[in-house]
């Protein structure tokens, strides 16, 4: 028995009506999220991010961040 292959397109709508259904709308972006990519580049983003900082830096900024939140 052989089953027509349907487009992946349709498929995808199909699941994603499903998601939607089952989870809400809500829990079903945070699913369907999991599996996308962001943009940009993450290792440049950083190093221009914390260009001239050293890991002393960061480490202090931390600890300031918590002493501040209390």
């Amino acid at each position: 028995m052989t089953f027509p292959l349907r487009p992946l397109a349709e498929i995808n709508q199909q699941a994603i009506r499903l998601l939607y259904r089952e989870l809400g709308v809500e829990n079903a972006v945070r699913f369907i999220n999991q599996f996308t990519s962001g943009t940009g580049n993450y290792t440049e983003d950083r190093r221009e991010i914390y260009a001239g900082r050293t890991l002393e830096d960061l480490v202090s900024e931390i600890k300031q961040r918590r002493v501040e939140r209390g």
